[in-house]
């Protein structure tokens, strides 16, 4: 089967109309949100058919598929805690479904099974969302997802006797738990998901800080924090390593940042206390040293600061300054060995800092290299801590690092099945159409000849403060293997470059976003790296968006495009689960002002008849109750309707899947060598 000779499903249309401030706008395709409907599922099946049938004549489809699984056939491991003398840890032998959490005794000693999570489904799709541990090292408190769900259950386990005890604690979203003496606090609604046979599109609403003790109903949980009268909050709780203090941190869909309440156990019938109510900032509270909250801030801050504050007095007038903000801005830090290990961003990459607690700068951590770190793993009195190291081209290494002799050493390494010396990184910057330099990383093999004639998938993100920092995928290899270009580029809108550059990406500046990916674009072709005919553009969530405005903006740009789980209906987003909470990002199409620029980019109401669109491959989830399926269901009947072109216009609805967190490794596997075989037929150059 050919693109030109493709017959799409035939997709019903209706006369609905909406009227937004004496604009009308045509929906026709409106029943697709209806996602129990049998009609809805109906017009999946056929769509996922048409799609494998596609997938399934594409030569050396099963060739690729067969690479990806070698190439991700090794053991992997995650940054582990130190628990007591114990470290936990999650690893996958290579190709198993799910990550297995193992426990070890001591450094050198082997890994047990603690927990293993292929054990909960026959199919793989249940995954472990969240793990905590008492503060007794008793128990471990574990949160687990159905489906690709955000709805988690927790169940908790003790470590002594490897049994789980009898509590469940149900309709939890967003919240690790936080444990206190012998309990934990956690987040829950009162609206129970629908069975996961279809997915819950209504708003996510109401939530409440419970309490529970070990041993009890979750019937019998203390109410300890709800706020009736904002029911769209998202709300989660952390406790300092002793316990003593609880903080309850608010986000509101109304506004970017977080409120922070702060709870002091040792007080009398504590309660949940305002302590940094003033929206539009950041508030992470780290530690608590010497009666003082060591707190991550960007207030007054773009690039944010790291203060000492008084827990009964938040006046930002009175904290005291530890470490000031500087150029680089600040994504993560720890209290740990009696200092404060910091983390930066330099032009997408980090580097770390370590500094006394009355702010005396000490030294560098010395990195491999130009990459990304995960946190800092340790608590405020241990001398060591443990971090995870990756680039596009080393895989996920763990160190152990001695905070006071400045030295690191590997704690856990992976054996890869292909030469890491074979691929070259290098930082280049485009030129957005207002000047901003936009940084982007170009991974290739040593020996690419650079003649503009290379396949090349470009990726970026571009909201909500998130950045983008070079992390290792064995995957991409198979794309580098056969003459491929990855690129990553830092787009306007995330946190690169602290809160300029995301808010330089909102609301009605999002049309930055798209602009400094075109640029990037047209920067590579320049470059001599690749050109239209060879380029594909690649994003996920808001990245989706990203990609579904610019191939409806500059159809010519690219010769292929993949909008996953992408947000691409911008009047009507806010009105699923927490769509809302996005608003602060985005604005919404009830404000005629922010109607205005909403509907002149969204990406569902851009198509327009007559056009030589990218061959467009479209992911979506059955499951997906973050960005609902709705989304990719619309703007692909939309595309299918208006393709004038020769280039196929496919959608692949995973089932028993969701955003992407917790997918099956088989299916990402699938998935994966699918998205290659298409990329290399849509432009002749498949490698069978």
């Amino acid at each position: 089967m050919t693109a030109g000779t493709m017959q799409y499903p035939q997709t019903r249309k209706t006369e609905q109309y909406d009227d937004y401030f004496g604009t009308i706008v045509h929906d026709p395709y409106r029943w697709l949100e209806a996602e129990s409907a049998e009609e809805v599922a109906a017009w999946v099946r056929e769509q996922n058919a048409l799609s494998e049938s596609y997938f399934e004549a594409i030569p050396g489809r099963d060739t690729l598929r067969r690479r990806i699984e070698q190439l991700l056939n090794y053991p992997r491991y995650s940054e582990p805690r130190k628990i007591g003398d114990r470290y936990f840890f999650l690893r996958n032998e290579g190709l198993q479904n799910q990550p297995v959490l193992c426990v070890q005794n001591d450094r050198d000693s082997a890994p047990s099974v603690c927990l293993d999570p292929n054990t909960f489904s026959e199919d793989g799709t249940k995954a472990l969302a969240s793990v905590t541990y008492s503060r007794d090292k008793r128990y471990l408190a574990y949160a687990v997802s159905d489906s690709g769900s955000d709805w988690t259950q927790i169940f908790v386990r003790d470590l002594v006797t490897g049994r789980d005890l009898p509590d469940r604690i149900e309709r939890v979203r967003y919240s690790p738990p936080a444990w206190h003496r012998d309990g934990f606090f956690y987040c829950a609604y009162d609206r129970a998901p629908a069975d996961l046979t279809g997915l819950v599109t209504s708003l996510t609403q109401r939530p409440k800080i419970l309490y529970h003790r070990l041993g009890t109903e979750q019937c019998d949980d203390m109410l300890v924090y709800e706020n009736p009268s904002k029911p769209e909050q998202v709300l989660l709780v952390s406790a300092t390593a002793d316990e003593t203090l609880q903080f309850l941190l608010v986000w509101q869909g109304t506004a970017f940042g977080n409120l922070l309440y702060v709870r002091d156990s040792r007080m009398p019938g504590a309660s949940f206390e305002p302590y940094c109510t003033e929206p539009g900032h950041i508030f992470n509270p780290l530690e608590e040293v010497d009666g003082e909250i060591i707190l991550l801030t960007d207030h007054g801050a773009p690039t944010s600061k790291i203060v000492a504050a008084d827990p009964a007095d938040s006046d930002p007038a009175n904290w005291r300054t530890i470490v000031p903000a500087r150029d680089e801005a600040i994504e993560d830090a720890r209290v740990a060995g009696g200092k404060l290990i910091v983390t930066y961003l330099k032009d997408a990459s980090h580097h770390a800092v370590v500094y006394a607690l009355d702010g005396t700068l000490l030294y560098d951590v010395d990195l491999p290299g130009i990459g990304s770190i995960s946190e800092f793993y340790g608590r405020k009195g241990d001398e060591t801590v443990l971090f995870e190291f990756s680039n596009f081209t080393t895989p996920r290494t763990i160190y152990e690092y001695d905070i006071t002799a400045n030295v690191s050493r590997v704690f856990l390494q992976p054996n890869v099945p292909f030469g890491i010396d074979d691929y070259i990184t290098r930082q280049i910057f485009a030129t957005s159409n207002d000047g901003t330099r936009v940084p982007m990383f170009v991974v290739h093999r040593n020996d690419l000849k650079l003649d503009g004639q290379n396949p090349t998938i470009l990726r970026a993100y571009g909201g909500f403060n998130n950045s983008l920092k070079p992390v290792f995928s064995s995957a991409i290899i198979a794309l580098l293997e056969q003459g491929g270009i990855f690129v990553q580029a830092n787009v306007r809108g995330g946190g690169e470059y602290g809160a300029a550059w995301h808010e330089a990406g909102m609301k009605w500046k999002k049309q930055n976003v798209f602009d400094d990916f075109i640029a990037a674009a047209e920067h590579l072709f320049q470059a001599g790296y690749t050109s239209p005919d060879r380029l594909a553009i690649k994003g996920s969530s808001n990245g989706g968006l990203l990609v579904g405005a610019v191939m409806t903006q500059r159809p010519d740009i690219c010769r292929v495009a993949f909008p996953s789980v992408g947000v691409l209906d911008m009047l009507r987003y806010h009105l699923f689960t927490v769509g809302w909470d996005w608003a602060y990002e985005y604005g919404v199409s009830s404000n005629p002002d922010e109607f205005e620029y909403l509907h002149r980019y969204s990406p569902l109401h851009n198509i327009k008849p007559g056009v030589n669109y990218p061959a467009t491959l479209v992911r979506t989830a059955d499951h997906d109750d973050r960005v609902v399926p709705a989304h990719s269901f619309k703007f692909t009947a939309r595309l299918q309707e208006c393709q004038a072109g020769s280039a196929p216009v496919l959608i692949s609805v995973a089932t028993k899947a969701g955003h992407g967190a917790g997918t099956p490794l088989s299916s990402l596997i699938g998935q994966t060598a699918d998205d290659f075989a298409f990329l290399f037929h849509a432009m002749n150059c498949t490698k069978a």
